[in-house]
């Protein structure tokens, strides 16, 4: 059988329903997992599962939000306790990298960071993690990251959500949908990545 992820993504939303949902939103910012974890892709098909009456879509947003604002806070004293230093051993995943994109897409867009941070897979892992090393207090830090949380949780799952309540027979276009998902959700990184190069070389 190919490996088919739109499938396993569905049997692991159907399976665990909102705990299993929200613990991996938490994870990808709580555990610095961001990179790893399917959060744009799961909570799309969450919202295409929410139309066939899965879930409660009016459940269903506020759990994401939730969890997700709640690993962005877990990320942030992760930070604010450990510091930079967490980089120093260049682990696969604390490395300096990681740490290097994220900073330029701090540079890049400031406090809108934690806006625009819930859509890139890696930004969304580190970009905690350097507000609490120092970027910013926690009161702004929480501000702009409740917007960012509540923007991210409502747009992908209701897109999701209106998709699959208003396109019929979705089910043979999911992995396009779920593979422009990703997609999108990566061009920003590569952007901010091409810039970082560019400056480098000057």
């Amino acid at each position: 059988m190919p490996f088919d992820i739109t499938a396993i993504l569905t049997y692991i939303i159907r399976t665990f329903g909102y705990p299993g949902i929200g613990a991996i939103v938490f994870a990808e910012s709580g555990l610095l997992l961001g990179f790893v974890l399917p959060g744009d892709s799961l909570i799309f098909l969450a919202g295409l599962l929410a139309a066939r009456g899965v879930f409660d879509i009016y459940l269903l947003v506020p759990v994401i939000f939730l969890t997700a604002l709640a690993g962005d806070n877990a990320g942030y004293f992760i930070g604010k306790k450990l510091g930079r230093k967490v980089f120093e051993k260049n682990s696969f995943i604390f490395n300096q990298t990681n740490l290097l994109r994220t900073e330029a897409f701090f540079e890049h867009y400031g406090r809108s960071t934690f806006i625009v941070q819930r859509y890139i897979p890696v930004i969304r892992a580190f970009a905690p993690l350097l507000g609490g090393v120092g970027k910013m207090r926690y009161r702004t830090f929480l501000m702009f990251d409740i917007i960012g949380c509540a923007l991210w949780s409502f747009a992908v799952t209701v897109l999701g959500y209106f998709l699959g309540a208003v396109v019929p027979n979705i089910d043979r276009y999911l992995l396009p949908l779920v593979v422009l998902v990703v997609v999108v959700s990566l061009v920003p990184t590569f952007l901010t990545y091409q810039k970082q190069k560019g400056a480098r070389k000057e």
